[in-house]
């Protein structure tokens, strides 16, 4: 499968760290041309004030196999993020995968309600969610829709189904989640029969920097983390989301898929990918029928 992407051209808007990178990298695996988005550049830290950059990203994209290129762009002014999509134009004069990935949490306030919630910190990860990613969608899918065969990717946290029926952690990050069900759901009607395919996506438990970070562990001991938190053990790397991207994008008949909200664990059974290290984790299959459910932290069937 390698090369498999080679002519075609994405854009992962918020590739600096997280899901975004995994994601960029693997499209990169697969030989695309990407452009990693984020505002996290060399010199310059986003209020996140975390150490990785899209130059980073880009370079591990070129390492990978593909072409990288990193842009520094805020998606929350549109002047910038129209600069992006004119300069893609102008060097590529395409646009084949868009994957929205922003998100920007810097605080975590559990179980809160809407008066106790901090409201400016919370309205502001409401426009980091929610609004980048209408922003970029505006300006990218005129060019993505130049030729057929397109493919937008929503990244969220959680399938459709569970937001739906399940409060999640605080006003505000509930409120974010749901909403991108509902963007995804209503370009899959403005797309309709224009030949672009677009999907919710979540990764499961996510071995993100910054979730390492805060179990103080690294992807090479991140296991010593499962004595903290038992159910850490069905964690995934964010490479194993972005081999779900790279085997969307791949399939001629993704259009199967349009309009619907899936999850890395289960297209792996779809597509056969696997994690880095093989397995192919199962995450929100497990988060229902074992941590929901008060089960005793046992990962075996799941991944």
């Amino acid at each position: 499968m390698a090369q498999s992407l080679k002519d075609k051209v994405a854009l992962v808007a918020g590739a600096t760290r997280g899901a975004g990178r995994g994601i960029a990298v693997q499209l990169g695996a697969a030989g695309a041309t990407v452009f990693c988005t984020g505002r996290s550049g060399e010199g310059r830290r986003s209020e996140m004030n975390r150490p990785e950059t899209i130059e980073e990203t880009a370079a591990l994209v070129d390492q990978a196999g593909g072409r990288g290129f990193a842009a520094r762009v805020d998606h929350l002014v549109p002047a910038e993020v129209r600069a992006l999509v004119e300069r893609i134009e102008r060097e590529q004069g395409r646009l084949d995968i868009l994957v929205n990935d922003i998100f920007g949490l810097t605080k975590m306030e559990w179980s809160k309600t809407v008066w106790e919630s901090d409201l400016e910190e919370g309205l502001r990860l409401f426009h980091r969610a929610i609004d980048t990613h209408v922003i970029t969608s505006h300006f990218a899918l005129p060019l993505m829709l130049r030729q057929p065969g397109g493919l937008v990717v929503e990244i969220n946290d959680g399938t459709a189904e569970y937001n739906s029926e399940h409060y999640r952690v605080s006003f505000f990050y509930d409120l974010c989640k749901g909403a991108i069900d509902r963007v995804a759901f209503a370009l899959a009607h403005e797309l309709e029969g224009r030949g672009t395919t677009v999907v919710s996506l979540t990764p499961g438990w996510l071995r993100s920097e910054a979730m390492l970070d805060a179990y103080q562990v690294s992807e090479a001991n991140w296991r010593d983390a499962i004595k903290r938190q038992p159910h850490f053990a069905i964690a995934e790397t964010p490479h194993f989301v972005g081999r779900a991207v790279a085997a969307l994008a791949r399939d001629p008949e993704r259009a199967r898929w349009h309009g619907q909200s899936l999850s890395s664990g289960g297209l792996a059974k779809v597509y056969g990918f696997t994690d880095l290290d093989g397995s192919r984790p199962d995450a929100w299959r497990y988060v229902v029928e074992v941590q929901d459910a008060g089960k005793p932290a046992d990962v075996t069937g799941y991944r």
